[in-house]
């Protein structure tokens, strides 16, 4: 028995062994026959680098500006992308999942780019150049944009552009104005080289405003592109506000609220409607003394002529009104006998004419004559709503 038992343990053992060596025998084919096809199902394919492409492609010459540089990565994930024009960084933007990158800005003309983007193990580059404009867009002239100067709470920003412009939105998206005391404001075209920005209403007072024409890379018209980008600021003074009443013949002036002088004045007699002055929202745009006065439309001899020099003299509007000085006391204070103007007395105008600053506000009333709207700095006569009409865009934040 004991035998028998042994017999069957070394006949059990035999069968493992060989059952051990039939599953060998499955999973390691025939001896001598090569690998199993199964091996071929476990090992991994390399996997391709992934491909970078970028436009503008590489040399390209004479691109059109106003495109956007685009990258993109097909396999993979964009690791880096820097992107340079004339020396500047250009900056971008990835999508969702990073395979594609685009510039935030427009190409500018006539300018040099070098792009670099990486994904992976793969590298790619792109130098280009892009081709100059037929025109350029620049500013002439900015109004206020004397160094020092503090201006009254209803400046305008006057702005005149070197040509005629056919695109004013893309042009008027890139003129910012921004202010300490944030305030709403819209630019309006008065032609197609002349834009104006107005507050909606006054400017808050002892403060600066800053105007940006980010114009590089905007295009203005057909082969015309701005080149360059402009910064200007302007300080707002305290609130002066002149209060003149034509039939009660007084001149009142407010600043930040407090009244600091009392005038009596005479204002246009109003005979005719050149000699009629005009009711309505003023600024004061420039002064001398003495400025000459001349008629207009009158010689020597012709009834209603003069010549005269006058001291002390604020321009208020492009008809010829002044506040200035006249010593006519006899009149001041009690009738209207000017030519249109608004006259006072010779040492209150001196006073006025030291104290006042452009874009000072003269609200005048009393009169059968009402200020135009474009008569020299008549901006305010125009509501707001009005005002908008003007834009490219409508109104913005300043």
């Amino acid at each position: 028995m004991k035998v028998e038992t042994g017999w069957r343990k070394i006949v059990a053992g035999v069968a493992v062994a060989t059952a051990t060596a039939l599953t060998a025998s499955c999973s390691g084919g025939v001896p001598g026959a090569g690998p199993a096809a199964d091996d071929n199902a476990t090992t991994s394919a390399t996997p391709e680098a992934p491909t970078i492409a970028i436009t503008p492609q590489e040399g390209s010459t004479k691109v059109s500006p106003g495109k956007r540089v685009v990258v993109t990565a097909a396999g993979g994930t964009l690791d880096d992308v820097v992107a340079e024009g004339d020396g500047e960084p250009v900056d971008g933007k990835y999508n969702a999942d990073k395979t594609r990158w685009i510039s935030k800005t427009p190409l500018k003309p006539d300018a040099s780019y070098k792009i670099t983007a990486t994904s992976g193990v793969t590298t790619a580059a792109s130098t280009f150049t892009t081709q100059k404009p037929e025109r350029v867009l620049a500013i002439a002239d900015v109004t206020p944009n004397r160094k020092g100067e503090k201006v009254g709470v209803g400046m305008p920003i006057m702005v005149r552009f070197t040509q005629p412009v056919t695109y004013k939105a893309a042009v008027e998206r890139a003129l910012k104005v921004e202010s300490d005391k944030p305030a709403d404001g819209a630019w309006r075209w008065i032609d197609d080289t002349y834009a104006i920005y107005r507050p909606a209403k006054y400017w808050a007072a002892h403060q600066t405003v800053t105007f940006n024409a980010d114009l590089d890379g905007v295009k203005a018209g057909k082969g015309l592109w701005g080149m360059k980008n402009y910064d200007y600021s302007m300080k707002i003074g305290a609130k002066m506000i002149s209060k003149v009443s034509a039939d009660k013949h007084m001149m009142y002036v407010y600043r930040d609220g407090k009244r600091v002088q009392t005038m009596r004045i005479s204002a246009g007699m109003g005979t005719t409607r050149e000699y009629t002055t005009t009711s309505g929202v003023h600024l004061t745009m420039e002064r001398a003394s003495p400025v000459r006065m001349i008629s207009p439309g009158r010689k020597k001899g012709d009834p209603g002529y003069y010549d005269v020099m006058i001291d002390h003299a604020v321009r208020i509007s492009n008809s010829g009104e002044y506040v200035h000085a006249k010593n006519n006391v006899w009149a001041q204070g009690v009738r209207n006998v000017s030519h249109g103007c608004i006259n006072a007395r010779p040492d209150q105008a001196k006073w006025y004419f030291d104290t006042f600053q452009r874009g000072d506000v003269v609200e005048i009333t009393g009169t059968k004559r009402d200020l135009e709207w474009n008569n020299g700095w008549g901006f305010w006569q125009m509501s707001f709503k009005q005002w908008q009409k003007g834009s490219a865009l409508g109104g913005d934040k300043a």
